[in-house]
Parts: structure tokens; C-alpha cells; sequence
């Protein structure tokens, strides 16, 4: 049937389940075959039928002029899910069209003879957000594909909610004034089947739903000369402009078209909070304390092949985001370092501004690879007192405490020297004759040693001019005082 289609009833069928309507004949009959062979629907296959029964009895009953083109709106094809369901057409015999198929196949499909294999043509996959949990697939990823050569393209798409997922929405509890949790969102990327593919914006992108257009975020703003600002490329929330009822939304996204293939998805998600996404991770990232005392180990283990054998390796109990004492030490599973920074604030930051890059040594830490340290958590509850800790070979640990300053003061230490005989540095009598406490000298060992040795070498020549003898410098009595000390 629908090898004998025309382009128009090609178009049609294809417009019916949501695929592109743009190309060459022979385009759109390896479409609709791949239809056929991989997804074809009790609705699709109703379809195929009366699109094929209508061509041909209207063929039969005039059999002598030409067959116009039939003209429906998208939206038709798109609401309703059979064609002409009032009209009453009769039914022609498959086998009284006399179909060449190996003939068609031939003409229409490189030339091939017979029927081609099933080749399952892989799909444009999104990569799974861990602020958004999936609920319906509304629309599969769909290549935006450009209708002319100009710049400016718009793609519409027709659909329809459900009951149930409109009472989802309903339902759902609000994230913020007029922020539901169950939301329809819109996501866009590359049209790239190898991996799964991060969201990305098309130049140009403009997003209509219903009548009103919805705001998309906009670009960070960049503080380097010479660097394009960065745009944070995120699903757009539709809900508040879509009708929650049986009634039928239409969303339009105007893109630039500029070389670059982009594909549009459409999916009814579960907004979640990052106090959400801790509380997961506490219920399943927690990693035995056991286990990271085995990882410890095997960090501190031996290496015959090395020449520096370690003893140990320092942990920071300060989280490197805020600077504050950890309270859930986290880090990836695929991290090579045994220092953590704190879940709380890494899922924070990245509900504002999504990166998932580890703090400490700057590679991918994504959510479903995060586990809580079990053995660092137990440390913080029994080290109050300490900022930083030491891991030894047999993973053991042991606190690490600063030592307090001795000096009396930490930008100028200073020495006291108790006034002692130079040659036996014996402690002389006070005023009293009582050998008491000895008189302190304050020597300030800051000072630069060659501004003294010019000041000294000045009052020498000042002192040239008098006729009685030098006095002793008394800095020099302090210096071999303190080289003796």
C-alpha cells in the first residue's frame, strides 16, 4: 500500500505520526517503509489503509480525470487519529492493484531488486538529567529539518495531553510561585546518534507555545575580553503556557539554520531539589567505612617499582567549595584522590549553574557516580578538634593540630636575653645585691642587619671629629651574646 502512495499521501502519513514531510520522493518512501517496518501502530496502520482506500476509490469511480492532490491542515492530521472518519468509501481489493513490488523497490531504492533487509536505524539519545526524572515520552527526538534556503526556519509540532498526565500536573506541588514539580519540558541537541547527546541550542532559537512565546535562558555574561559569553543550555519549562485540558497545544520553534543538524524532544519530567538528590544519595552512595579503609591501604601501598616509598597522605577536613568543615564528605567513584568536598553544596551549585566537575582535581563528577565517604564521616564526628588528618599505611588514621605560636607576636618575634656576665654567663646581682630575676634586653631580629651596619658606619664618621676614645657598641655585646646563646 504504501509503496503505491503519492507524494501527497506520503506527506500525509508521515505528518500524521509526527516525522518530517521535507525531500525527495523516494526520501519519504524509505521513511514511511522504515514506519512500516518498526513502528507501525494499530493507528498507523488504520491509517495506511484508509489513506489507500480513499486514493483508489475515488480512482475507480473517476476513472478518466486526474487525481488532485488532497490538502489538510497539519492540525487535522495531527488531532484526529483516523482520516475522512465520517465518509463512507468502498473498499478495493489489494490485489486488483497489481503492484510490482520488486519493480518499485528497484525504482525507488538505489536500484535494489528485492525487498531490503531490516536495518534498525539507531536514535538520537538524550543524556538522562539528574534534576529531572522522566515520567512520558510526548515526542521522540525529531531532526528539525529545514523547509527552504532561508536562515530563519520554523518547525511546528501538534499534540495533546493525556488525562492522567494533566492531572499529574495538577497535582504536583509547586517548586515556587507558579513552578510546578511535573512539568512539560522542551529539549534540544545535535543530531548525533553515536552517544548520548548534552542539550544544545540552535542560533536563533525562539520558542512559541500556544500564542505566547516562552522565555529561554539567556547567555552568561563573560568578565575575559575576547571570550563569547556562554549560554546555559537547559530544558525549557512549557507548562504554564499549555492548556491543561483535552484541548490540543501547538509549539513552534524558529531556529537558525546554519549547517548544524538539531533534534527537538518533548517530555512530561519530575523536577527535583537538590535536598531531594542528597537524601538519595544518603539512601544509596553511602560507601562502608571498611571498604574506604581498603582503598586507603591500597593508595599507601607499596610500589616495588617506585623509588619513594609514602607513609602516609593528608586529608583536609575543610570543604575546598566554601572553605567550611565538611559535613557529607563526597566525592566520584572514578576520583583518584582521596580528598572530599561537601554534597550538600556541590548539589547546590550545580542546581543553579549544572557542570558536575570535581572541585578538587577539575574532571567529571556527575551525580550517579557520587558516593559519601563512610570512614571520613566517622572521622568528623570523633575529630572535633582538628582541621586536617592523616592516613598511615595500615589505614589507620591520626589527627593533625596546629602548634601554637611561641612568639609574642606573629609579625614581629623577638628575642629576650636576660642580662648575664659575658664570660660565664652567670646572672648578676640586682640593684638589692639579690640574685633575682635578671634584667631583660629586647633584641628586634627584623631589623635588616645591613641598614644597622650603615648606621654604625655613620656614627663612626661622626664621631672621627672627637679626641677622646670610642665607647663599646653595645650591639655588638648583644650579637655574640646571642650567637653564645
Amino acid at each position: 500500500m504504501v509503496m503505491s502512495f503519492r507524494v501527497s499521501d506520503l506527506q500525509m502519513l508521515l505528518g500524521f505520526v509526527g516525522r518530517s514531510k521535507s525531500g525527495l520522493k523516494h526520501e519519504l518512501v524509505t521513511r514511511a517503509l522504515q514506519l512500516v517496518q518498526f513502528d507501525c501502530s494499530p493507528e498507523v496502520f488504520k491509517k495506511i489503509k484508509e489513506l489507500y482506500e480513499t486514493r483508489y476509490a475515488k480512482k475507480s469511480s473517476e476513472p478518466g480525470q486526474p487525481q488532485p492532490q488532497q490538502h489538510r491542515s497539519p492540525e487535522a492530521l495531527s488531532i484526529h487519529s483516523s482520516y475522512d472518519r465520517g465518509s463512507t468509501v468502498a473498499r478495493t481489493s489489494i490485489s486488483t492493484t497489481n503492484i510490482d513490488y520488486p519493480a518499485l523497490y528497484g525504482k525507488y531504492l538505489n536500484g535494489l531488486g528485492r525487498l531490503p533487509p531490516k536495518v534498525v536505524k539507531p536514535e538520537v539519545r538524550l543524556v538522562k538529567l539528574p534534576f529531572y526524572t522522566t515520567l512520558d515520552e510526548l515526542l521522540k527526538p525529531t531532526e528539525l529539518v529545514p523547509q527552504n534556503n532561508e536562515k530563519l526556519q520554523e518547525s511546528p509540532c501538534i499534540f495533546a495531553l493525556t488525562p492522567r498526565q494533566v492531572e499529574l500536573i495538577r497535582n504536583s506541588r509547586e517548586l515556587q510561585p507558579g513552578v510546578k514539580s511535573v512539568q512539560v519540558v522542551l529539549r534540544i541537541c545535535y543530531t548525533d546518534t553515536s552517544s548520548p547527546q548534552e542539550d544544545q541550542y540552535p542560533p536563533n532559537i525562539a520558542v512559541k507555545v500556544n500564542h505566547s512565546y516562552c522565555s529561554v535562558p539567556g547567555y552568561y555574561p563573560s568578565n575575559k575580553p575576547g571570550v563569547e559569553p556562554k549560554r546555559p543550555c537547559r530544558p525549557i519549562n512549557l507548562t504554564h503556557l499549555m492548556y491543561l485540558s483535552a484541548a490540543t497545544n501547538r509549539i513552534t520553534v524558529t531556529w537558525g539554520n546554519y549547517g548544524k543538524s538539531y533534534s527537538v524532544g518533548l517530555y512530561l519530567v519530575r523536577q527535583m531539589t537538590s535536598a531531594e538528590l542528597l537524601q538519595r544519595l544518603k539512601t544509596i552512595g553511602i560507601k562502608h567505612p571498611e571498604l574506604c579503609k581498603a582503598l586507603v591501604k591500597e593508595k599507601l601501598r607499596l610500589d616495588p617499582d617506585s623509588e619513594i616509598a609514602t607513609t602516609g597522605v593528608r586529608v583536609s577536613l575543610i570543604c575546598p567549595l566554601v572553605k567550611m568543615r565538611l559535613s557529607v564528605p563526597c566525592r566520584a567513584e572514578t576520583c583518584a584522590h582521596l580528598q572530599c568536598f561537601d554534597a550538600v553544596f556541590y548539589l547546590q551549585m550545580n542546581e543553579k549553574k549544572p557542570t558536575w566537575m570535581c572541585p578538587v582535581c577539575d574532571k567529571p563528577a556527575p551525580y550517579d557516580q557520587l558516593i559519601i565517604d563512610g570512614l571520613l564521616s566517622k572521622i568528623l564526628t570523633e575529630c572535633e578538634d582538628a582541621d586536617e588528618i592523616e592516613y598511615l599505611v595500615d589505614g589507620s588514621w591520626c589527627p593533625i593540630r596546629a602548634e601554637k605560636e611561641r612568639s609574642c607576636s606573629p609579625q614581629c618575634p623577638i628575642l629576650v636575653l636576660g642580662s648575664s656576665d659575658v664570660n660565664g654567663l652567670l646572672p648578676t646581682p640586682n640593684s638589692n645585691g639579690e640574685n633575682g630575676k635578671a634584667t631583660a634586653d629586647v633584641v628586634d631580629l627584623t631589623l635588616d642587619s645591613s641598614s644597622s651596619e650603615e648606621e654604625e658606619e655613620e656614627d663612626e664618621e661622626e664621631d672621627d671629629d672627637d679626641d677622646g676614645p670610642q665607647p663599646k657598641r653595645r650591639c655588638s655585646y648583644e650579637k655574640g651574646l646571642v650567637s653564645a646563646c
